[in-house]
């Protein structure tokens, strides 16, 4: 059974940092592809960041690029967002979750579940 457990979210002034935590459980998740997914009010659920099981390489949405950092650690079987220079149009529940290759905005989970995501809220 995949569990997926979203930390490290709160509430942060524009600006500010956070960093995100994603504990994977239930399935061997280092030779998944995972991503951060973020969705705000009234908005679909979108695909801000993700890295792939073989390299490591991350993929950023325009919006988040050079600013957030995605990274992963198999061994502890965690994802990890870290998120500076925080603006206004961030705030979302963030979810994480295994996603296929190619990645884009639009990319899905590739589970079917979902945690319950971490609230991030910013403040101007």
């Amino acid at each position: 059974q995949v569990q997926l457990v979203e930390s490290g979210g709160g509430l942060v002034q524009a600006g500010g940092s956070l960093r995100l935590s994603c504990a994977c459980s239930g399935g061997t998740f280092s030779v998944y592809h995972m991503g951060w997914f973020r969705r705000a009010p009234g908005k679909e659920r979108e695909l801000v960041a993700a890295i792939t099981w073989t390299d490591g390489k991350p993929y950023y949405v325009d919006s988040v690029t050079g600013r957030f950092t995605i990274s992963r650690d198999n061994d502890k079987n965690t994802v990890y967002l870290q998120m500076n220079s925080l603006k206004p149009e961030d705030p979302a529940v963030y979810y994480c979750n295994a996603v296929l290759w190619p990645f884009c905005a639009n990319s899905k989970g590739t589970f079917d579940y979902w945690g319950q995501g971490t609230q991030v809220t910013v403040s101007t």
